[in-house]
Protein backbone atom coordinates (compact mmCIF):
# COMPACT_ATOMS: atom_id res chain seq x y z
CA UNK A 1 0.00 0.00 0.00
CA UNK A 2 1.21 3.62 -0.97
CA UNK A 3 1.37 6.16 1.62
CA UNK A 4 2.13 9.68 1.43
CA UNK A 5 4.44 11.56 3.50
CA UNK A 6 3.92 15.52 4.48
CA UNK A 7 7.70 15.56 4.39
CA UNK A 8 9.10 13.90 1.63
CA UNK A 9 10.81 15.81 -1.35
CA UNK A 10 9.02 15.63 -4.78
CA UNK A 11 11.30 15.96 -7.29
CA UNK A 12 10.26 16.56 -11.33
CA UNK A 13 12.13 15.67 -14.40
CA UNK A 14 10.02 17.55 -16.51
CA UNK A 15 13.56 19.80 -16.90
CA UNK A 16 15.95 16.65 -17.65
CA UNK A 17 16.83 16.13 -20.51
CA UNK A 18 16.43 13.91 -23.58
CA UNK A 19 17.75 10.27 -23.16
CA UNK A 20 20.71 9.32 -24.82
CA UNK A 21 19.17 6.76 -27.34
CA UNK A 22 16.31 9.06 -28.24
CA UNK A 23 19.16 11.65 -28.97
CA UNK A 24 20.96 9.26 -31.08
CA UNK A 25 17.76 8.30 -33.12
CA UNK A 26 16.92 12.03 -33.61
CA UNK A 27 20.51 12.92 -35.01
CA UNK A 28 20.28 10.16 -37.29
CA UNK A 29 17.52 10.81 -38.59
CA UNK A 30 18.10 14.37 -39.88
CA UNK A 31 21.35 12.97 -41.03
CA UNK A 32 19.46 10.43 -43.44
CA UNK A 33 17.19 13.31 -44.30
CA UNK A 34 20.43 15.20 -45.68
CA UNK A 35 21.65 12.44 -47.51
CA UNK A 36 18.44 12.16 -49.06
CA UNK A 37 18.52 15.13 -50.34
CA UNK A 38 21.42 15.16 -51.46
CA UNK A 39 21.27 12.15 -53.30
CA UNK A 40 18.04 13.54 -55.11
CA UNK A 41 20.10 16.51 -56.09
CA UNK A 42 23.31 14.66 -57.31
CA UNK A 43 20.38 12.53 -59.82
CA UNK A 44 18.74 15.97 -60.38
CA UNK A 45 22.07 17.73 -61.42
CA UNK A 46 22.58 14.34 -63.71
CA UNK A 47 19.09 14.30 -65.47
CA UNK A 48 19.30 18.63 -66.00
CA UNK A 49 22.64 19.00 -66.93
CA UNK A 50 22.06 18.92 -70.72
CA UNK A 51 18.01 20.62 -70.31
CA UNK A 52 18.88 23.24 -67.91
CA UNK A 53 22.42 23.96 -67.03
CA UNK A 54 22.16 26.31 -64.25
CA UNK A 55 19.87 24.38 -62.20
CA UNK A 56 21.83 21.27 -62.67
CA UNK A 57 24.80 23.18 -61.19
CA UNK A 58 23.12 24.85 -58.38
CA UNK A 59 21.79 21.04 -57.57
CA UNK A 60 25.37 19.86 -58.22
CA UNK A 61 26.89 22.41 -55.44
CA UNK A 62 24.22 21.67 -52.98
CA UNK A 63 25.07 17.34 -53.31
CA UNK A 64 29.01 18.76 -52.54
CA UNK A 65 28.18 20.77 -49.81
CA UNK A 66 25.11 19.11 -48.50
CA UNK A 67 27.56 15.97 -46.77
CA UNK A 68 29.44 18.51 -44.51
CA UNK A 69 26.33 20.82 -43.50
CA UNK A 70 24.67 16.84 -42.35
CA UNK A 71 27.99 15.77 -40.70
CA UNK A 72 27.93 19.07 -38.62
CA UNK A 73 23.80 18.95 -37.86
CA UNK A 74 24.30 15.02 -36.77
CA UNK A 75 27.34 16.20 -34.29
CA UNK A 76 25.92 19.06 -33.52
CA UNK A 77 25.96 17.41 -29.71
CA UNK A 78 23.55 17.29 -27.10
CA UNK A 79 20.51 20.25 -26.36
CA UNK A 80 21.87 22.74 -23.37
CA UNK A 81 19.35 22.77 -20.76
CA UNK A 82 19.68 25.87 -18.88
CA UNK A 83 17.38 24.98 -16.38
CA UNK A 84 19.00 22.48 -14.91
CA UNK A 85 20.80 22.93 -11.49
CA UNK A 86 23.75 24.65 -11.71
CA UNK A 87 26.92 22.87 -9.19
CA UNK A 88 28.55 25.82 -8.19
CA UNK A 89 28.01 26.02 -4.64
CA UNK A 90 28.35 30.33 -3.41
CA UNK A 91 30.04 30.95 -0.66
CA UNK A 92 28.35 31.90 2.53
CA UNK A 93 28.71 35.93 3.49
CA UNK A 94 30.82 36.44 6.71
CA UNK A 95 30.40 39.22 8.86
CA UNK A 96 33.43 41.72 8.89
CA UNK A 97 35.48 41.12 12.23
CA UNK A 98 35.19 44.03 14.63
CA UNK A 99 38.32 45.86 16.23
CA UNK A 100 37.63 45.19 19.98
CA UNK A 101 37.93 48.22 22.72
CA UNK A 102 41.44 48.24 23.49
CA UNK A 103 42.45 48.31 27.11
CA UNK A 104 44.62 50.74 29.36
CA UNK A 105 47.19 48.00 30.43
CA UNK A 106 47.51 46.56 26.75
CA UNK A 107 50.44 46.39 24.75
CA UNK A 108 49.10 48.17 22.09
CA UNK A 109 49.33 51.77 23.61
CA UNK A 110 47.04 54.55 23.93
CA UNK A 111 46.63 54.73 20.35
CA UNK A 112 45.10 51.41 20.13
CA UNK A 113 47.84 50.76 17.60
CA UNK A 114 50.32 47.42 17.78
CA UNK A 115 54.01 48.61 17.43
CA UNK A 116 55.69 47.15 14.96
CA UNK A 117 57.79 43.94 15.55
CA UNK A 118 61.59 43.99 16.40
CA UNK A 119 64.17 43.00 13.75
CA UNK A 120 66.77 40.49 15.46
CA UNK A 121 70.37 42.03 14.60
Amino acid sequence: MLRKNADSEVIRITGARQGLTEDVRGRQRRYVISMSVRTVSVVLAAVLWNVERHVAIVALVLGVLLPYVAVVIANAGRENVTSLPTTFVPMPMRPALEAAPAESGDAQGASGRVPPPHEPS
